[in-house]
């Protein structure tokens, strides 16, 4: 499954290593990861956010790190989600229901 991880990015000194640690837990669970945090930095918002609606359209899920609520991109993830009937969850709920799966 292609997974997408959406959260606070903008204003976030330590998005990198949030991401890259969410993205260590997915991978693990056999998944590939879209992750944004990897983008180069140096381009406009609006250009970032062309490219993530990309990504999310080429996921088959996204999960929302804790700190999503509080980033205006991430809402806006949210709310294109909700307009593509795009599956979502939380990144606590993936977490569970994938070692739920394997147990």
């Amino acid at each position: 499954m292609k997974i997408y991880i959406a959260g606070k990015i903008t204003g976030d000194p330590e998005y990198r290593r949030k991401f890259a640690c969410a993205a260590r837990q997915v991978e693990e669970f056999g998944h590939v990861v879209l992750n944004p945090a990897e983008l180069p930095e140096g381009m406009a918002a609006a250009d970032y956010m062309r490219i993530c609606m990309a990504m999310i359209d080429a996921a088959d899920r996204v999960i929302f790190l804790p700190d999503a609520e509080d980033s205006p991109g991430a809402f806006l993830e949210i709310q294109y989600c909700r307009y593509a009937k795009k599956r979502v969850r939380r990144f606590s709920e993936a977490v569970e229901e994938e070692q739920a799966w394997r147990d």
